[in-house]
Protein backbone atom coordinates (compact mmCIF):
# COMPACT_ATOMS: atom_id res chain seq x y z
CA UNK A 1 0.00 0.00 0.00
CA UNK A 2 1.44 3.50 -0.94
CA UNK A 3 2.80 5.47 1.63
CA UNK A 4 0.08 8.63 2.37
CA UNK A 5 2.88 11.25 2.81
CA UNK A 6 4.35 10.48 -0.05
CA UNK A 7 1.08 10.42 -2.13
CA UNK A 8 0.75 13.77 -0.30
CA UNK A 9 4.16 14.91 -1.48
CA UNK A 10 3.76 13.81 -5.11
CA UNK A 11 0.16 15.82 -5.31
CA UNK A 12 2.10 18.61 -3.74
CA UNK A 13 4.73 18.59 -6.48
CA UNK A 14 2.14 18.26 -9.10
CA UNK A 15 -0.16 21.24 -7.85
CA UNK A 16 3.62 23.43 -8.04
CA UNK A 17 4.12 22.23 -11.48
CA UNK A 18 1.02 22.91 -12.98
CA UNK A 19 0.94 26.55 -11.40
CA UNK A 20 4.69 26.92 -12.74
CA UNK A 21 3.36 26.17 -16.59
CA UNK A 22 -0.08 28.08 -16.27
CA UNK A 23 2.53 31.56 -15.14
CA UNK A 24 4.48 29.82 -17.90
CA UNK A 25 1.52 29.31 -20.56
CA UNK A 26 0.48 33.11 -19.59
CA UNK A 27 3.74 34.64 -21.11
CA UNK A 28 3.52 32.55 -24.38
CA UNK A 29 2.22 33.56 -28.06
CA UNK A 30 0.81 31.53 -30.68
CA UNK A 31 0.40 33.10 -34.09
CA UNK A 32 -2.18 32.04 -36.45
CA UNK A 33 -3.45 33.07 -39.98
CA UNK A 34 -6.22 32.34 -42.89
CA UNK A 35 -6.58 33.67 -46.38
CA UNK A 36 -3.22 32.35 -47.22
CA UNK A 37 -1.54 34.58 -44.75
CA UNK A 38 -3.61 37.52 -45.57
CA UNK A 39 -4.70 37.97 -41.77
CA UNK A 40 -2.26 37.33 -39.14
CA UNK A 41 -3.39 37.09 -35.43
CA UNK A 42 -1.36 36.93 -32.56
CA UNK A 43 -3.34 35.41 -29.30
CA UNK A 44 -1.42 34.88 -25.86
CA UNK A 45 -1.23 32.17 -23.66
CA UNK A 46 -4.19 33.80 -21.84
CA UNK A 47 -6.34 33.94 -24.22
CA UNK A 48 -6.50 37.44 -25.08
CA UNK A 49 -6.00 38.54 -28.90
CA UNK A 50 -2.85 40.39 -28.84
CA UNK A 51 -2.46 41.71 -32.63
CA UNK A 52 -4.12 41.74 -35.50
CA UNK A 53 -2.48 42.29 -39.31
CA UNK A 54 -4.55 42.51 -42.49
CA UNK A 55 -2.74 42.23 -46.10
CA UNK A 56 -3.79 45.63 -47.85
CA UNK A 57 -5.22 43.01 -50.45
CA UNK A 58 -7.60 41.39 -48.19
CA UNK A 59 -9.86 45.00 -48.04
CA UNK A 60 -12.21 44.77 -50.65
CA UNK A 61 -15.10 46.92 -50.28
CA UNK A 62 -17.27 44.67 -52.14
CA UNK A 63 -16.42 41.87 -50.33
CA UNK A 64 -16.62 42.85 -46.74
CA UNK A 65 -17.71 39.34 -45.23
CA UNK A 66 -14.69 37.47 -47.01
CA UNK A 67 -12.34 39.57 -44.77
CA UNK A 68 -14.80 39.33 -41.58
CA UNK A 69 -14.63 35.11 -41.92
CA UNK A 70 -10.83 35.56 -42.72
CA UNK A 71 -10.47 36.94 -39.24
CA UNK A 72 -12.61 35.03 -37.76
CA UNK A 73 -11.04 31.92 -39.25
CA UNK A 74 -7.66 33.48 -37.85
CA UNK A 75 -8.79 34.09 -34.87
CA UNK A 76 -9.95 31.18 -33.67
CA UNK A 77 -7.01 29.40 -35.29
CA UNK A 78 -4.91 31.18 -32.86
CA UNK A 79 -7.34 30.13 -29.96
CA UNK A 80 -6.93 26.56 -30.92
CA UNK A 81 -2.98 26.76 -31.07
CA UNK A 82 -3.28 28.42 -27.43
CA UNK A 83 -4.95 25.41 -26.13
CA UNK A 84 -2.85 22.71 -27.98
CA UNK A 85 0.00 24.34 -26.22
CA UNK A 86 -1.67 24.19 -23.10
CA UNK A 87 -2.64 20.56 -23.01
CA UNK A 88 0.84 19.55 -24.22
CA UNK A 89 2.05 21.71 -21.07
CA UNK A 90 -0.40 20.38 -18.59
CA UNK A 91 -0.31 16.68 -20.15
CA UNK A 92 3.65 16.69 -19.45
CA UNK A 93 3.43 17.53 -15.76
CA UNK A 94 -0.57 15.09 -15.34
CA UNK A 95 0.70 12.56 -17.37
CA UNK A 96 -2.74 12.67 -19.47
CA UNK A 97 -4.82 12.89 -16.48
CA UNK A 98 -8.19 15.12 -16.48
CA UNK A 99 -7.95 16.99 -13.34
CA UNK A 100 -11.30 18.77 -12.61
CA UNK A 101 -10.95 22.47 -12.29
CA UNK A 102 -8.17 23.01 -15.00
CA UNK A 103 -8.59 25.14 -17.80
CA UNK A 104 -7.63 22.70 -20.54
Amino acid sequence: MPNMNQMMQQARKMQQQLAEAQASLQSQTVDASAGGGMVKVTVGGDMELKSIQIDPEAVDPDDIEMLQDMIVAAVNEGFRGVEELANRQMGAITGGLNIPGMPF
